[in-house]
């Protein structure tokens, strides 16, 4: 049975919720409200602040801890908004490393960046960035509403690896690896972007693993030739994000399920899935499928216990569950906020990753 304090469940219903010490993994949670100023947050397992940073750009749209202790972080630049067209939100520009106590160590611009940015153990950068599809291809380009271009363009995209003193040192582009007959835009979707983006992240091996929302697939590249090692679709995926490598060398993935092929129903999951046989092998789902929902943003992380962290994004919810999908912890965001690219949104606290570190994994953290 999930301990639940009433003293600790605000009227407003944020902050933590539920807490079973015993069945947790105890550690601290680290989020970005992803609408705020860039403050942000470390909190321990009873949702009390313990550490926080004050970042010089709103997020753009996240940051994590790096295994040296300094935070990455992907800040927004909201100068050159009209790169992205029509969804600027997801925009990010410039990437930096701080310390504990949020001092710059290095910081690098891109115009074209987005979404996701990280160190690699190389220690240079890995980005995601955004650019206009060669636009002869824009007519083969499968799905999307009809006439929703920017135009007359779209826009897909590509990764750069970069030194942290700012030179190249390998770039891969979509468009030239993907297939515009087979790798088919959700139909809902907009034709401004072919892809989107959300996630890029390095393998045990190098390769790099990456999830494009708008074809509905994750897919790993082989670092050497640029081509696909791996691929998965829809279904089962539907508009997935946060494909993350686990140590038996599956992928867990949050898959938001906004325009399943393979169910009526609008439901989010979090699934394991073997890379041998693409066979999902865990997977967490409400009985009620509509009660567990975040149509955009969101992820999940194996924890070392072998509970998993979700973060429902929209919403603001982050919550572990046990192997058999057991509640065992539950805080809800309670930073809201208008994001300053869109003035007349309601306040959201939506946050777009979390990450729970062992304290271990904390060495510079002090609690009164």
């Amino acid at each position: 049975m999930v301990k639940i304090d009433p003293l600790r469940v605000h009227r407003d219903g944020t902050r933590l919720r539920a807490y079973d010490p015993e069945l947790c993994y105890n550690g601290f949670t680290l989020f970005t409200p992803m609408n705020g100023n860039g403050t942000v947050y470390l909190i321990d397992m009873e949702g009390r602040v313990v550490h926080t940073w004050k970042m010089p750009y709103p997020p753009g749209l996240y940051g994590y801890l790096l295994d040296n202790g300094n935070l990455l972080y992907s800040g927004k630049v909201l100068e050159d908004l009209e790169r992205f067209p029509s969804w600027g939100r997801w925009k990010g520009g410039v990437v930096l490393e701080v310390d504990w106590s949020g001092r710059v160590l290095w910081e690098m611009r891109h115009p074209d960046h987005h979404h996701d940015a990280r160190k690699l153990r190389n220690g240079n950068l890995l980005l995601l960035c955004l650019t206009k599809l060669p636009q002869e291809m824009v007519p083969s380009v499968q799905g999307g509403i009809p006439g929703t271009e920017v135009e007359g363009d779209m826009y897909a995209d590509y990764l750069v690896e970069m030194t942290l003193e700012g030179e190249l040192v390998w770039e891969w582009r979509s468009w030239e690896h993907l297939d515009p007959e087979t790798d088919r835009m959700t139909l809902q979707d907009r034709r401004c972007e072919w892809t989107h983006g959300n996630t890029v992240a390095e393998m045990p091996d190098g390769n790099i693993l990456v999830s494009f929302r708008n074809i509905s697939t994750v897919a790993i590249i082989d670092r050497s030739t640029g081509a696909f090692k791996w691929k998965l679709g829809a279904p089962p995926l539907g508009q997935q994000h946060d494909p993350k490598p686990l140590p038996n060398g599956n992928i867990l993935i949050f898959d938001n399920g906004t325009h399943r092929l393979d169910h009526p129903l609008p439901y989010s999951r979090v699934i394991e899935v073997n890379l041998k046989n693409n066979e999902i092998v865990w997977r967490y789902q409400e009985q009620n499928l509509y009660y567990f929902f975040s149509p955009y943003i969101s992820g999940a992380q194996r924890l070392d216990n072998g509970n998993t962290l979700i973060c429902e994004g929209n919403f603001g919810r982050l919550f572990e569950v046990t192997r058999e999908g057991q509640l065992v912890w539950e805080y809800v965001s309670p930073h809201f906020h208008v994001p300053k690219d869109a003035p007349d949104s309601p306040p959201s606290n939506s946050v777009f990753r979390a990450f729970r570190y062992s304290p271990s994994q904390l060495p510079n953290l002090t609690i009164p």
